[in-house]
């Protein structure tokens, strides 16, 4: 792996459909912004039929605010909404006997 430019970080930009997922590698100015980093990484191109302008984002696995400064290393994720709330699901399941989870071999 080669060395980081000083002044510069090393940063990853991730966004996934069930289907797909994209991860951008990047190198940006040191104190950038995740919503720099975002736009930076064009992952938004990739996925013309989202609007990933309102999914949270985070740095692995927290949310963050879009001004959240970035260090080297850091994986900026973008989350997409939730279809249902996972207690919803939950009581869902449970009303039909069944539950949240994985059966032998990863079915449910």
């Amino acid at each position: 792996m080669k060395e980081r430019t000083p002044g510069r970080l090393r940063i990853e930009v991730v966004f996934a459909l069930p289907s797909r997922q994209e991860l951008v590698s990047l190198e940006i100015v040191d104190g950038a912004t995740v919503g720099a980093a975002i736009e930076l990484s064009q992952i938004a191109e990739r996925f013309p039929d989202q609007d990933l302008s309102r999914c949270a984002a985070g740095v692995w696995g927290h949310v963050v605010d879009r001004e959240h400064r970035l260090k080297d290393g850091d994986r900026v994720e973008l989350y997409r909404p939730l279809l249902m709330e996972p207690q919803e699901a939950r009581r869902e399941l449970a009303a039909k006997g069944k539950s949240m989870r994985r059966k032998v071999g990863g079915e449910r």
